[in-house]
This record gives C-alpha cells, sequence and structure tokens, in this order.
C-alpha cells in the first residue's frame, strides 16, 4: 500500500517533462522527503505488482521510465518518431564534447582535424554553450546538456566510460587476423 507521499511523488513523476529532482519535489510537498527511499520503495511495489514501470535515476533526477522488456510494443506505437539521428562525425563531435568539456569550437577543430559544425547538435539539444573563454577573443565553451544525460540514460558524466574501460570494448571486439587465427591452431 502506497503512501499519500508515494502517490504524490508517482504523480509529480508521471507529469514532470525532465528528470525530477529533489529539490522540485520538497518545493511540491513543502517539507523534506527521503526521496531516495521513496523512490527504492516506489520500484519495489512495481516489481510487487509486475506493473512495467520502474523508476531510473537520470540527469540528477528521476524519471518514471518502462521496462525494456516493452520496449518493442512502444516502439510500434511510436514508429522511432522522436530518435535522434546522428551522423559519425556528430558521434565523435558528441564523444569528445562530453570528455574535454567544456571545450571550444577551435579545440574540437584541432582534435578532429576538421572545421566542425556544432549547430546540429545543440538544435538537438545535446550540446549547450558553458560560457566563454578567458582568452583573446573570448571563444564559446561547449558543454554537454542534461538532455545528453537523460537521453543517453547517464545520471551524471560520471557515468560515462572511461577511456581504459572503452579500449577494453573496443579490443574484444575486434576481428580475428590471419595471425590470431593461425596462432590458435
Amino acid at each position: 500500500m502506497l503512501s499519500q507521499t508515494h502517490k504524490i511523488v508517482l504523480a509529480l513523476l508521471m507529469v514532470a517533462r525532465e528528470p525530477l529532482t529533489r529539490e522540485q519535489v520538497e518545493i511540491c510537498l513543502q517539507e523534506e522527503v527521503p526521496l531516495d527511499a521513496i523512490m527504492m520503495q516506489l520500484n519495489a511495489f512495481f516489481q510487487e505488482e509486475d506493473l512495467p514501470l520502474i523508476i531510473q535515476p537520470l540527469a540528477e533526477g528521476y524519471r518514471l521510465l518502462t521496462r525494456s522488456e516493452y520496449a518493442p510494443y512502444l516502439s510500434r506505437l511510436f514508429q522511432n518518431k522522436g530518435r535522434i539521428k546522428l551522423s559519425h562525425p556528430a558521434l565523435e563531435t558528441l564523444a569528445i564534447i562530453a570528455y574535454k568539456q567544456p571545450i571550444t569550437k577551435a579545440e574540437i577543430d584541432a582534435l578532429r582535424g576538421v572545421d566542425t559544425n556544432l549547430k546540429p547538435l545543440i538544435e538537438k539539444n545535446l550540446i549547450e554553450i558553458r560560457g566563454r573563454q578567458n582568452s583573446p577573443g573570448k571563444p564559446l565553451l561547449y558543454g554537454t546538456s542534461s538532455y545528453f544525460l537523460e537521453y543517453f540514460g547517464l545520471n551524471s558524466l560520471k557515468d560515462l566510460p572511461q577511456l581504459p574501460e572503452i579500449e577494453e570494448i573496443t579490443s574484444a571486439n575486434e576481428p580475428i587476423t590471419q595471425s590470431q587465427t593461425d596462432a590458435l591452431e
């Protein structure tokens, strides 16, 4: 059985357009609440009742989501509308910004070796202007947005894979060469 506080938090989760933060809940309830415990209790309730819902920590807040096993049905309903399509260069640029932020366009161009168009990433709300660098010309500084965290299912930038993890993953997925095949025989 859910308490009134649990029901109010669930209602807030259902209507929130962005991840729900502790501050927002406390403003609405006009009192301090043990939000992490409430979210765990709501998730336990969803599990007990076999509901297709789950609460995930995202972008330093919480989102009410559907369980992954319902994705095929939901994708048919929405027919992948709203999915962001990014080219390889855009993904490369986004990765550079995510790991090096705040960063200037000139620094991004120098790392990529080509002139970079940041406009599509800004329009898709994946990156944002974070200020200006205190150097000649005062170039703009770019960083990822909270929508970036939400879209990629991250609670914070600390959840990004570290470079050694990425190297492990990519080396594990490399095709076997002829010399490796010969060594196995």
